[in-house]
């Protein structure tokens, strides 16, 4: 199965719930050389699930100082296809390899 890594509101309940159609499971984890930026959500769809107007956005940075904390997710392939629905056109999905040394998804700014 992948991995899908959250650092934002793909770790709230109903934004899962709504999404995938179950609370998903997974462990912290680490993304090194990225920070997180902010970006406006305009799509009422994001906008109803999340509850939020501003999103957290990855933006890489490629200092080691910088890093970002979040959950990894065990998730099927076909909840990566829904993961892709839920983010809005200013997000990218990239496959990166984290601290623990598992590679997974992350969603980035494009």
């Amino acid at each position: 199965m992948p991995y899908l890594f959250s650092y934002g509101t793909l770790q709230k309940e109903q934004v899962q719930l709504e999404t995938f159609g179950r609370i998903l499971q997974g462990e912290k984890d680490t993304l090194s050389q990225y920070k997180l930026g902010i970006l406006e959500i305009t799509d009422p769809e994001v906008l109803r699930k999340s509850g939020q107007k501003y999103h957290p956005v990855l933006e890489f940075s490629g200092s080691i100082d910088d890093e970002v904390e979040g959950i990894l997710f065990d998730v099927t392939e076909a909840e990566i296809l829904q993961a892709d629905e839920y983010e809005v056109d200013d997000y990218k999905r990239i496959e990166t390899i984290f601290k623990s040394g598992n590679k997974g998804f992350i969603y980035v700014g494009k």
